[in-house]
């Protein structure tokens, strides 16, 4: 199989690829991650993966491959984006928002065909379920520092796993990067799985 660029340093992304057997290159990219307010979540995730593409794209780099996957995923809790914790504080008020409730989980990837200068984007919507958090396991949570640097202050597949009761969607869309429309925007774009 050829390679593709992974515009991202996500290790979770690339944990996916690898366990597709998919190579690539990851070249993060430096696109401005602004949430714009005025757009609905599927459309602002969208934008921001576009972007990502886009960057990767006008970037001084070159590039040996004809496909740019990009993506990007963010929480929506009672309806507000919940972007990474910018400290502590931030985050327990996260958690604190996701406790005896659910909250929206949106991913979008974006393809980039250098052969056919063809652009297309996929959407996956998931929606996670906590447990009513005490005080303790907040705190606990919070000592683990997991919750720096993750969007909406968590990790699906690390400590937080232990608060969630249920999620209805995809598990690889909550980690960053859903298989089944990774599989869909590919073949769509004529990408050999059987090299």
């Amino acid at each position: 199989m050829e390679p593709i660029i992974l515009a991202s340093k996500s290790p979770q992304r690339q944990e996916i690829l690898k366990h597709l057997n998919i190579p690539f290159i990851s070249i993060p990219s430096n696109a401005d991650e602004a949430v714009a307010v005025n757009l609905p979540p599927e459309k602002t995730v969208e934008q921001i993966a576009l972007r990502k593409a886009e960057a990767v794209l006008r970037s001084s780099l070159k590039i040996n491959t004809p496909w740019i996957i990009a993506a990007d995923t963010l929480i929506f809790s009672q309806g507000q984006p919940m972007g990474k914790p910018a400290d502590i504080e931030s985050a327990r008020r996260m958690l604190q928002s996701y406790s005896n409730t659910s909250h929206k989980v949106i991913t979008a990837i974006c393809c980039y065909d250098e052969k056919s200068q063809h652009i297309s984007t996929r959407i996956n919507s998931s929606q996670v379920f906590f447990k009513a958090l005490s005080q303790a396991e907040t705190a606990w949570y919070l000592n683990t520092g997991e919750w720096q640097g993750a969007a909406g202050g968590y990790r699906i597949q690390g400590i937080a796993s232990c608060f969630i009761t249920k999620i209805e969607g995809s598990y690889s869309g909550i980690m960053g990067l859903p298989i089944y429309e990774l599989y869909d925007i590919l073949s769509e774009h004529g990408y050999s799985f059987n090299r």
